[in-house]
């Protein structure tokens, strides 16, 4: 042991904090060795976008990561933890213009030079924040082989892949519905588009009978404004009331053009009148119906979202509000307003501008999804499909395959992949490559970028630096690629983990991970999604300074249930930090214990053949079925579970029972207990290690044993300790404890008993330890055991301790009435306990369906339940004979 290496009295976060990550990176701890020999374990971190600050749910996300990292080392695995993060295309852009604004200028007036200039500063001072905050919660990553999704590297890889693409036909152009942000005037994805309730009002239309005005068809719109590019009026086939009305032409209210009335199944007749407008260009339902009717696609609504050239000199000009106001208004005047109605509907929203999103015809690139999305069903249906953890999501993978549409890949930014396309500016012919066309005095690139989730699809390649043009990869990809999980939330399964399944089967016939961890959301106190706009959003770095890194990454991890979402709770992150203080005083108490010229025994084997007490052996071997229900829980990816196994066995078995119990031996300075001691703290602070990072190497450095905590190995020996008394000892004193508590003894008051009903197997261990038995019951809670003990002429108390009975001098504090009032009220709750045991027992669906573990279980519990009611039964007879 190391000399003058005491912990402070108290637990101070910050300061233990401060430091342990730039000891970990100088010595290169999460540096990957792709050469190594050992098994393989890499996670590559899902990209935060340079917009701004982490938040909770990225702590949430990098402490699962960073702890599976952590795990894998100690149990022998070579890991690489992969850091990077994404240009987020629209959410970068729409920051940096915020910003420009204040100042007066816009993109436009900038040029587009100088304009991604200003978005690269942007970017630059927001990646060393996420940096900085990456060092904070002590995410242990491999910066050298960091990256950014518009590094020269992946921009090379995302032109190589579109060209590649578009000549296997799975990239074209077309005109397509896509959501459109009239604000930014760009398409967007559907992860960009937050829809809400909001209220609104149906308007109903008179289109009139172009040969008979005086007849019409009633027409029901939420969305006037678009009338302008009506292009027909349609009808189930099957509607009795209109089926003379197919073919005939009708008057469209609104510029008086003559629209067809056709038939169409798509139709609910029993919704609204059974007859709807199609306006092709504005609806993406509409637009399908357009197509199978061959029906034009004239557009109303300029990319702003504002009135064109269709809607006349009366309203060209107009947003859709004021048209809308304007347009009910004068055909209310016309008489062609039957009526309007209140609702309430669903509105999609930017979730950068939030602008009302258009549904909006626009010429635009696209993956053609079919072929793709076959691969990843094939795949999910074979031996070697991606593991998902909770199983059920991978079914919602499935389920978006199955029913996918093409992907539009253009946006109309600035700030992303540029589009690797050129048109020639006199015979417009279209150019695809990687590089520009030789004569690129006559061509002009595409101004459109790729949808960042392209370039994010293609995240395990990049990252692992794939390079498609040579037969021989680099080592980091031979060595971590497939990578072994992915972590991420239930909500991007659609737009990110699907994609980057499809992209990786497409380019190298191989699935990009083999795991998918799921977790959910966080959310405050009272259940609802944490947001800016609610103000209900927590930062994380203030927790942190408050808490230390540790408290929150315990109580992120030890919440964590695959698949489900978590509440934050300040009060939970102050129980962790009672938990660390906890182990601190434990550990602390320990080192205090520990002579200078102690020599740690770092060698199970050679620590069990030391001269061990039950105690020692007892706590061994709690260790070891510890170890192993952690290691399969990690592996299985549930933290929750092993962290509730690591607090108890802390807290109680060694911090409650083994650190108390030592006392006794420590008096005697016994030097085996004294290794325990240690190694049992070591071994808990290897377990614990992945959970609190930070304080588990502060403490493990005062041991003096391995550089670092990381330098450890977490194995498990096989090892039973001898039959210990251990169990009937620490029942005996959370009897006793219990009983002074409710008869407000004092612990001065020394009590003397004698045991009584014990079993045979009770009875040998009591009379083989008596003695050691009785020095731990002295100490702890001054009772001592004494079998020759009469009562004959005292009163006395009976203690029920399980299944057993302590009879105690109760000379001083007897009382009849509540001494038969306690023995009736136990003897009532075995009673139910029986009724319950006997119903399970008797059910014949639970024999038959429950696992023989948990049937002999329930079993050996009714036999119990049956002896102590039998020792209540004759204790209570036992006392009202006394009484008479």
């Amino acid at each position: 042991m190391k000399e003058n290496l005491v912990l402070e009295k108290k637990y101070h976060p910050e300061s233990i904090e401060s430091s342990k990550y730039d000891f970990w990176m100088k010595n290169n701890y999460f540096k990957a060795d792709p050469n190594s020999q050992k098994p393989k374990f890499s996670l590559v971190l899902p990209p935060p976008n340079v917009t701004g600050k982490l938040h909770l749910g990225h702590a949430w996300d990098g402490s699962l990561q960073d702890a599976l990292i952590r795990f894998k080392k100690l149990i022998g695995y070579e890991t690489l933890y992969l850091p990077g993060m994404d240009h987020a295309g629209i959410a970068t852009q729409t920051k940096v213009e915020a910003k420009l604004k204040e100042t007066g200028v816009n993109r436009f007036e900038l040029g587009r030079e100088a304009f991604l200039k200003k978005t690269w500063l942007w970017k630059e001072d927001y990646a060393q924040v996420i940096r900085s905050q990456w060092k904070k919660l002590g995410l242990g990553l491999d910066y050298s082989q960091e990256k950014f999704t518009l590094d020269p590297q992946v921009n090379d890889l995302v032109r190589w892949v579109f060209v590649q693409m578009y000549h296997q036909d799975l990239i074209y152009q077309g005109e397509q519905i896509v959501n459109w942000d009239p604000v930014q005037e760009t398409a967007i994805s559907n992860v960009e588009v937050v829809y809400q309730e909001v209220a609104g009002k149906m308007y109903y239309f008179k289109y009139r009978l172009k040969n008979e005005p005086n007849q019409y068809i009633e027409v029901a719109t939420t969305r006037p404004e678009t009338m302008f590019a009506d292009q027909a009026v349609v009808v189930n086939p099957l509607d009795s009331r209109y089926q003379t009305l197919v073919g005939q032409m009708v008057i469209n209210p609104i510029n008086q053009e003559t629209i067809p009335i056709i038939a169409d199944e798509y139709v609910a007749m029993d919704f609204g009148t059974g007859a709807m407008k199609v306006t092709p260009a504005h609806d993406p339902n509409d637009f399908v119906i357009g197509q199978r009717h061959h029906l034009k696609m004239p557009k109303c609504l300029t990319t702003k979202g504002l009135i064109n050239k269709k809607g006349g000199s009366t309203y060209e000009g107009l947003d859709p509000i004021s048209a809308r106001k304007k347009i009910v208004d004068n055909l209310n005047k016309a008489d062609n307003l039957v009526k309007v109605e209140d609702i309430t509907h669903q509105v999609g929203f930017s979730e950068r501008s939030q602008a009302v999103v258009e549904p909006y015809l626009s010429k635009q690139w696209f993956v053609r999804m079919k072929p793709l999305s076959a691969m990843v069903l094939d795949l999910q249906a074979s031996d070697e499909a991606v593991k998902f953890f909770p199983p059920r999501f991978m079914e919602v993978l499935n389920k978006w395959m199955e029913n996918v549409h093409d992907w539009t890949i253009s946006r109309q930014l600035w700030w992303g992949h540029q589009i690797p396309v050129w048109y020639h500016n006199q015979t417009k012919e279209v150019y695809v490559g990687v590089n520009p066309p030789d004569d690129i005095n006559n061509y002009t690139q595409d101004p459109d970028v790729l949808d960042t989730w392209f370039s994010s699809g293609l995240w395990p390649l990049a990252t692992l630096n794939w390079n498609p043009e040579q037969t021989t990869q680099n080592p980091y990809f031979k060595a971590f690629f497939p990578t072994s999980t992915l972590v991420t939330g239930y909500d991007i399964i659609f737009f990110w983990v699907a994609r980057m399944v499809f992209q990786s089967l497409a380019l190298v016939e191989e699935k990009p991970f083999n795991d998918v961890l799921i977790h959910g959301l966080i959310r405050d106190e009272t259940g609802k999604k944490m947001s800016k706009s609610l103000g209900n959003g927590i930062d994380p770095m203030d927790v942190i300074d408050q808490y230390g890194a540790d408290a929150l990454r315990f109580f992120l991890l030890t919440n964590s249930t695959p698949g489900q979402d978590i509440k934050y709770s300040e009060e939970k992150i102050r129980s962790a930090w009672n938990f660390i203080n906890k182990l601190w005083n434990a550990s602390r108490f320990v080192l205090m214990n520990i002579d200078k010229d102690f020599v740690f025994v770092d060698d199970f084997k050679t620590l069990i053949q030391q001269d061990l007490t039950k105690t020692d052996q007892w706590i061994l071997s709690k260790l070891q079925q510890l170890k192993a229900r952690v290691i399969d829980q990690l592996n299985d990816y549930e933290f929750a579970l092993s962290g509730r196994e690591l607090l108890t066995f802390v807290w109680d078995d060694y911090c409650s029972w083994f650190i108390e119990l030592s006392k006794v031996e420590l008096e005697h300075n016994n030097a085996p207990t004294k290794q325990v001691l240690v190694y049992v703290l070591k071994e808990i602070l290897v377990l614990l290690h992945p959970f609190i990072p930070f304080v588990s190497e502060e403490i493990y450095q005062h041991l003096g044993l391995k550089k670092s905590i990381l330098e450890e190995r977490l194995t498990i020996e096989e090892y039973v300790g001898k039959n210990s008394y251990l169990d009937l000892l620490i029942a005996l004193i959370e009897g006793v404890r219990d009983f002074r508590a409710e008869k407000q003894l004092k612990k001065d008051l020394a009590l003397t008993g004698k045991l009584t009903k014990l079993t045979s197997d009770q009875e040998g261990l009591l009379f083989e330890n008596l003695g050691e038995i009785n020095a731990y019951l002295k100490r702890m809670v001054n009772f001592e055991i004494n079998q020759t003990l009469n009562f004959a002429q005292q009163e006395i108390t009976s203690l029920r301790i399980k299944n057993f009975f302590i009879e105690l001098d109760a000379t001083t504090f007897f009382d009849y009435e509540q001494e038969l009032n306690d023995l009736l009220v136990q003897q009532e709750q075995l009673r139910l306990e029986l009724a319950r045991s006997e119903k399970i027992l008797t059910n014949p669906n639970f024999i038959k369906k429950a696992s023989q573990e948990k049937v002999a279980l329930e079993q050996s519990k009714y036999q119990e339940y049956q002896l102590q009611a039998e020792n209540i039964a004759a204790k209570i007879a036992e006392l009202k004979m006394r009484k008479n």
